[in-house]
């Protein structure tokens, strides 16, 4: 018969090991410093795993944040979703910002967003990564242009509203206030960013 504490203590995972807890530490280590500046030694003792088991339960770190960016948009994606459901184009706007400012500015997690954080800045090794949030990035604001032309189609914006401009307008918005939420920017503050982005929002 195996002792299950000498099992243990060679995979360096413990008994009461829950992979989906581990993948959250990990996730918002990735949240809070980025790809790069979550080094492995911060990642295990996090996960509370060593580096054998951190590779044999998750693979290595590049595999790991991709993990935890699938588990991120898991857990975060339906805001986005959501706000693409609503009715008319200003009420798109004004759910995902405000869901936005709220979820970037949580006690219990990091400020700001993980695709954001991820990999504003890096070396050529994490390349691959910055160049998968800016294609997320992308992702977001096409279907918000696809959502603001549907509106033009339906007379919810003006007929010369050009759909691409106002995506990018919002999304860049939505990308500067998870950099202010890093930076210290409260919910209220950023709530009045949101707020003067709906006063000026094309009427048809």
């Amino acid at each position: 018969m195996k002792d299950s504490s000498n099992t243990s203590k060679k995979t360096g995972r413990p008994r009461t090991f829950d992979e989906d807890q581990a993948l959250d530490k990990a996730m918002d280590l990735f949240w809070e410093k980025g790809y790069e500046g979550s080094s492995l030694p911060e990642l295990t003792e996090a996960m509370g795993m060593n580096r054998p088991s951190l590779y044999a339960v998750f693979g290595n770190k590049e595999t790991l944040f991709h993990k935890a960016l699938a588990r991120y948009t898991l857990t975060r994606g339906e805001v986005f979703q959501s706000a693409l459901r609503e009715p008319t184009a200003r009420k798109v706007v004004e759910n995902f910002l405000y869901c936005n400012a709220d979820n970037q500015t949580e006690p219990d997690h990091p400020h700001g967003c993980l695709v954001i954080n991820g990999a504003l800045a890096c070396s050529d090794d994490a390349l691959p990564i910055r160049q998968e949030l800016i294609a997320r990035r992308a992702c977001h604001e096409a279907k918000l242009r696809d959502r603001f032309v549907r509106a033009r189609e339906e007379g919810d914006l003006p007929e010369d509203c050009c759909a691409g401009q106002l995506a990018r307008y919002v999304m860049t918005v939505s990308n500067g206030m998870a950099v202010q939420a890093v930076a210290g920017a409260t919910r209220a503050q950023l709530h009045e960013v949101v707020a003067l982005v709906l006063r000026g929002w094309p009427s048809p």
